[in-house]
């Protein structure tokens, strides 16, 4: 590994990186959203902390490594994809908080089955839109900062580059299309009638999916997706070898996160059962950990 110029973007990135980290951290303690009066948290116990805490970690870890100017192309392509994906995040969030009353409808938020008929944003969205912006400033920083910086390998990553791609495009595709469905929904009710003794299934209105919101959120949606197919083409591609680390480590922490996120839900509600594209996520999400991990452990052999 051969690393010569490094600007002084490269900090910068990293600074607003492990600043996105410790804003969406804090985000997890303080009132989330005050829906109907009920006051809803991000973290609801150990387990939904954690949780989380898996993103915003993420952030602190790759930022220091940019803070210290140490691998510097594998922080910025992880900046780059994280940039590249929140942005469509802080449009879904942006709705939560601000849009969502003017078409009220059910919808699962930290873990609650809630009606947005009225909605106050509360300390922990603030932070979390904060945190968001952030890791969309950081993803600029680090797009300007890659082509000034100078990181070379012997090419490690160059005799399985095309099999990694492949399957990175087919992961991508599976995560988008889990998705655009909600990870936890409310199941059906089955109800008997006490004089026939009929059973009948009943459907439970349950939370919207990614693309049926309206405004910013169905914008965000788009986006969302569009950027996770975009950047599991992309990433495979980028050069030296950690860079194409960073970025499959970026869309994969985004997709495994997602998962947790509906299978969270699933377990502080009663309402709310894991449904299978909550379980495909964290499958994928799973299977792009690996991806980046047979990347990461990628060597030529010696001549």
């Amino acid at each position: 590994m051969v690393i010569g110029t490094v600007p002084a973007l490269v900090p910068v990135c990293g600074a607003l990186l492990v600043l996105a980290g410790v804003f969406g951290a804090a985000a997890v303690v303080p009132t989330y959203l005050v829906v109907g009066g009920e006051e809803l948290r991000l973290a609801r116990g150990v387990w939904s902390a954690l949780v989380a805490l898996l993103v915003p970690a993420v952030h602190v870890a790759v930022g220091a490594t940019l803070l210290r100017r140490a691998v510097p192309k594998f922080g910025l392509a992880y900046a780059a994809v994280t940039g590249a994906l929140a942005v469509g995040q802080l449009l879904i969030e942006i709705y939560r908080g601000s849009s969502s009353t003017s078409r009220p409808g059910v919808e699962v938020l930290a873990g609650e089955r809630v009606l947005t008929s009225g909605v106050q944003i509360g300390a922990g969205w603030v932070l979390g839109v904060v945190a968001l912006g952030l890791a969309v400033l950081a993803g600029g920083v680090g797009m300007a900062a890659w082509g000034r910086t100078v990181m070379e390998d012997r090419g490690a990553l160059d005799p399985v580059r095309s099999l990694l791609a492949g399957t990175a495009v087919l992961l991508g595709v599976a995560a988008a299309l889990c998705l655009a469905l909600p990870a936890a929904d409310v199941p059906d009710e089955l109800r008997t009638d006490p004089a026939t003794g009929l059973q009948t299934v009943v459907t439970r209105e349950g939370p919207q999916a990614l693309l049926e919101r309206p405004g910013l959120a169905l914008l965000g949606g788009l986006l969302l997706a569009g950027a996770l197919l975009l950047c599991s083409v992309v990433a495979p591609s980028l050069r030296p070898r950690l860079g194409a680390v960073g970025g499959l480590l970026a869309v994969a922490v985004t997709v495994f996160g997602a998962g947790l996120g509906g299978l969270r839900d699933a377990v502080v509600s009663d309402d709310l059962d894991w449904t299978v594209p909550g379980m495909g996520l964290v499958l994928v999400g799973l299977a792009l950990l690996g991806l980046t991990a047979a990347a990461w452990r990628a060597r030529r052999s010696a001549t």
